[in-house]
């Protein structure tokens, strides 16, 4: 039975780009579930920077290629790795951590769904199916359009404020750790570098000219024992 022609096609091939998103979509959900449910914590951290490498792809699906790089190259890259060095150089008892996850269980329940709610209710209106307009079409398919710049020009021309303002908070919270951190030991062995800057050769070093010994002296004979008288 034919159609009409003027009948939509109601059903539609995935191309590949859906096909990658639901994929990474799908490792990215496995990952982040096997974060909070792994028993190791550094096959944790493993499994976060899964979940990161597949958020970047998405990323790369967007066509935000500064967002995707950036989140391997300071997540992947500084973050992820600091922590995981952390957590295998620490002797974390398990078995203590474990104790308190069901006690605790009902709130973080409690809390995870009003946050899966509250995310929900924003994000529902993304995924409406809407034309986007022309004049954005057009202005993406220019040749010399690029992400990195666009979002350059954002940052520092309307969101100028906002990023100095961030980056003075990142400033003083470095500050406020490295001050937190640097305590003065008492079983400390460290050196003052000035101190062994103006350090002189008199001051370490004592040559002692010492003359050849002769022979040592005979050792005094003992005094006969006294017979004893009968």
């Amino acid at each position: 039975m034919a159609s009409s022609p003027g009948r939509p096609k109601e059903a539609r091939s995935m191309d590949v780009q859906t096909a990658l998103f639901y994929a990474f979509s799908a490792i990215l959900l496995f990952a982040a579930f096997r974060v909070i449910t792994a028993r190791n914590p550094v096959h944790a951290a493993l499994y976060l920077v899964l979940a990161f490498f597949q958020a970047a792809a998405l990323w790369l699906l967007l066509k935000a290629e500064f967002l995707a790089i950036t989140l391997v190259l300071v997540y992947v890259g500084a973050v992820m790795v600091l922590f995981l060095f952390v957590v295998m150089m620490l002797d974390i008892n398990l078995d203590s951590m474990r104790k308190g996850f069901w006690k605790h269980f009902p709130l973080a329940a409690l809390m995870g769904a009003v946050i899966a709610l509250e995310m929900a209710a924003v994000l529902l209106g993304g995924f409406r199916v809407t034309s986007p307009p022309a004049d954005a079409l057009l202005s993406l398919a220019a040749a010399d359009y690029s992400n990195t710049r666009e979002l350059g020009k954002v940052l520092y021309t309307e969101y100028l404020l906002p990023l100095q303002a961030a980056a003075a908070l990142l400033l003083v919270a470095i500050i406020a750790a490295i001050a937190l951190t640097l305590r003065e030991r008492k079983d400390s062995k460290s050196i003052d570098p000035s101190l062994q800057v103006r350090v002189k050769r008199a001051d370490r070093v004592t040559l002692l000219k010492i003359n050849p010994s002769s022979m040592a002296p005979p050792s005094a004979e003992p005094a006969p024992a006294e017979e004893k008288k009968p």
